[in-house]
């Protein structure tokens, strides 16, 4: 059987801001009533989350869970550990209306980085990136240029973004593309 690869192979570049491909991420995509005691439940067993607010991203590493709409989570696990995780959230939610389904090799992520990694996402999304607006434990589900994305900050200075695997070349090229050297725009330096 053949090893599962990311969809760019941690493809990378450097310029204003540093553009990594993140990887293999382990992501199961929950619907439901998020204000359901179960689904609350099996969020926090698989993840150690609870489950979050409107537009709050919970995410340590490769574990946590994002709000995606009023009925949608993103439930982020290490990879090698989905099929687990999956298993023990259908069986925590079985009897309650809920849908858990593995979306983790039709999605790709990225890590935007560095002092203008706000300049950079600023070029691409419909999104106040200043730090007063988005701040860590935030997340956005909107457009990057021509195709949906998501994306949330994990530290002051670092973003994570997610997209369907299909455009992942394209968002790394928009994401190369905006970290061009010169290209600074400044308008959310601290």
């Amino acid at each position: 059987m053949s090893e599962p690869i990311s969809a760019l192979n941690h493809a990378s570049y450097d310029g204003i801001a540093s553009v990594k491909e993140c990887g293999l991420q382990g992501m199961i995509t929950l619907r439901g009533d998020l204000s359901d005691k179960l689904l609350d439940k099996a969020v926090k067993d698989a993840t150690g989350q609870k489950a979050p607010g409107q537009r709050e991203a919970l995410v340590k590493g490769d574990t946590g869970v994002c709000w995606m709409s009023s009925d949608e989570l993103l439930v982020l696990v290490p990879y090698a550990e989905v099929g687990a995780k999956l298993l023990a959230m259908t069986a925590a939610l079985s009897g309650t209306h809920a849908l858990a389904v593995n979306v983790s090799d039709a999605r790709a992520v990225f890590s935007v980085s560095g002092n203008h990694a706000r300049d950079v996402m600023g070029k691409l999304a419909p999104v106040d990136f200043s730090p007063q607006a988005f701040q860590p434990g935030q997340i956005r589900r909107t457009r990057l240029a021509q195709v949906a994305g998501a994306f949330w900050m994990d530290d002051a200075d670092t973003f994570r973004v997610v997209c369907f695997r299909s455009a992942a070349d394209y968002v790394f090229k928009l994401l190369k593309t905006a970290a061009q050297p010169g290209s600074e725009v400044g308008a959310y330096n601290r």
